[in-house]
């Protein structure tokens, strides 16, 4: 009896404890999106379709609207303020937008004391670490504890050798982010 609450309490936890939210990236000036619309007419569906950059101001300029601004906002935002500009605009009664950001334009940079330093492709679940392991890996001279993270400008130096003992801890990596594994001092190669 004591084995059916206990797991009856394991389920019931499974279904309440909160579950982690993760930041979505957010579009920026430079990269590269598809926008294709549903719930239409076939016909206007290839009018409206279209793969454009993002201007250096952060705009997009999108058929039946015009110019809306789209950097800084994530890809849920983009798409909600196209539908409700076609809806404002009696333009469409219930558009569906979608907004894909193609791959090649959403990168992360790792550089520095790794093995294969160079540029990767931005997937929603990429990390400090596992972009570390996709260059990769930390190569013989580099310094775990003071890696730097650069995002729009700001760097932050973190500790990786935390996130092995606590990997929740693990900073997720948004595109555009540089990562820099520094090359640890002589002082420490000989301890």
């Amino acid at each position: 009896m004591k084995r059916f609450f206990f797991a009856f309490f394991l389920i019931a936890l499974a279904f309440i404890s909160p579950r982690p939210c993760f930041a979505q990236a957010v579009l920026r000036a430079g990269e590269t999106v598809d926008i294709r619309l549903a719930q239409v007419p076939p016909e206007e569906i290839a009018a409206f379709g279209s793969t454009q950059a993002i201007d250096e101001g952060g705009m997009l300029n999108i058929p039946y609207i015009g110019k809306i601004k789209v950097a800084g906002l994530d890809i849920s935002q983009v798409q909600q303020v196209i539908e409700t500009k076609l809806k404002e605009g009696k333009i469409y009664t219930n558009p569906t937008v979608t907004v894909t950001p193609q791959a090649n334009t959403r990168l992360v940079n790792v550089t520095g004391e790794v093995k294969t330093a160079g540029r990767l492709t931005y997937t929603a679940d990429l990390t400090v670490m596992t972009a570390i392991g996709g260059a990769g890996g930390f190569n013989d001279f580099a310094d775990k504890k003071h890696v730097k993270l650069t995002r729009e400008g700001k760097v932050q130096v973190v500790d990786t050798t935390k996130f092995s003992k606590d990997p929740s801890l693990d900073i997720k990596v948004l595109p555009g982010d540089q990562i820099y594994v520094p090359q640890a001092s002589a002082f420490f190669w000989n301890n």
